[in-house]
C-alpha cells in the first residue's frame, strides 16, 4: 500500500538546481517509476482547415509535424517530475512528507516570445509566476547537463516513464537535451525517445481507449477516484503526480497491480496520436 503521507512540490530554479538533482539522483536507487508533466505556451500553429482543427483527423505523420514546429517556435516554461516506486511510494528521504519536482525555466520571456493567449491567461490563472521565473528560473542548457548526469536518460531502459498525452512533453526535452531541431519525421522522432528513454515509455492517453475511457487527465482520475493531494491543475509538478497516482490505480483495476511488465506489449513507447507510426 501507498504511503499517506502529505506530498510537498519543491520548486526548482537556478540557484538551487543541482541540490534538487543530486536529491534525485540518490532517490533513482530505490525509486524506478518517473512521470513527467510540461507547461508551455500553447499551441500557437495549428491546422488551416476547418476539418482539421480536432488532432484526431490528422495523420499521425501530420500530427507529429504540427508538433514540431510548436515546439520549436515555443519555450518550454515548467517540467514537473514524480518518482515513485511500483507501489505508488513516493521519495521521502527519511522525513513527515514525501516529494516531487517543478522546474521553472528563464528560457520563455512573455514580452518577446511565441504564446497562445488563452493558454498564458489559464497559466497565469494558476498561478505560474512568469516574472520570477525569467529572474530565477532555470538555464535550460544546465538543466540539459544536470539532467543527463541524473541517471534519468540514456540507462537501457530501466526506468519506467509515466505520461500523458505525451508528444509535446517528449518534444519540450528532447529539444533541450540535443540542443538541434527535432527530426524530420516521425519514426525518427519515436526513434530518439527510445534511444533517450527506453522502451518502457507509457502514454495513458493511448493506453485508456483500449479499456473503454476517455477524456482528459482530470476526467480519467476522477473515474479512478484518484484525488489531486498537491498543487493545482496545469502546474506541471501538480500533474505529474496526478499522472503517476492515475496509473498506479489504472494498473491496479485493470492489470492487478504489480510490475508493469505485464503491459509492455500493450502500450510500451507508444505515444498518443502517434499510434499508427510507433
Amino acid at each position: 500500500m501507498a504511503s499517506t503521507k502529505p506530498v510537498l512540490i519543491r520548486p526548482v530554479y537556478q540557484y538551487n538546481l543541482q541540490q534538487e538533482f543530486n536529491m534525485i539522483r540518490s532517490a533513482l536507487q530505490f525509486y524506478k517509476y518517473v512521470s513527467i508533466d510540461t507547461e508551455f505556451p500553447g499551441t500557437v500553429f495549428r491546422p488551416r482547415t476547418e476539418k482539421l482543427e480536432k488532432h484526431h483527423y490528422l495523420s499521425p505523420a501530420d500530427t507529429y509535424l504540427f508538433m514540431k514546429i510548436n515546439v520549436e517556435s515555443t519555450k518550454i516554461i515548467q517540467l514537473g517530475l514524480t518518482l515513485s516506486d511500483s507501489q505508488g511510494n513516493l521519495p521521502d528521504f527519511n522525513t513527515s512528507c514525501s516529494y516531487i519536482w517543478e522546474f521553472n525555466f528563464k528560457d520563455f520571456d512573455i514580452n518577446k516570445d511565441l504564446y497562445n493567449t488563452e493558454s498564458m491567461e489559464l497559466l497565469r490563472k494558476q498561478g505560474i509566476d512568469f516574472e520570477k521565473n525569467k529572474r530565477d528560473g532555470v538555464n535550460s542548457d544546465a538543466f540539459a547537463s544536470y539532467f543527463v548526469g541524473s541517471g534519468l536518460v540514456c540507462t537501457e531502459s530501466r526506468l519506467t516513464w509515466l505520461t500523458f498525452h505525451s508528444a509535446y512533453d517528449f518534444g519540450y526535452l528532447l529539444k533541450i537535451l540535443t540542443r538541434v531541431k527535432l527530426p524530420c519525421d516521425l519514426n525518427a522522432f519515436v526513434e530518439c525517445v527510445r534511444r533517450w528513454f527506453g522502451v518502457r515509455v507509457y502514454d495513458m492517453k493511448q493506453m485508456m481507449s483500449y479499456c473503454q475511457m476517455y477524456g482528459g487527465l482530470e476526467r480519467i482520475a476522477k473515474d479512478l477516484e484518484v484525488d489531486r493531494v498537491a498543487g493545482k491543475s496545469h502546474q506541471a509538478g501538480s500533474d505529474s503526480l496526478l499522472i503517476m497516482q492515475t496509473f498506479m490505480k489504472f494498473k491496479d483495476r485493470f492489470f492487478g497491480g504489480g510490475e508493469v511488465n505485464v503491459l509492455n506489449e500493450f502500450a510500451a513507447c507508444k505515444l498518443y496520436g502517434f499510434e499508427v507510426m510507433s
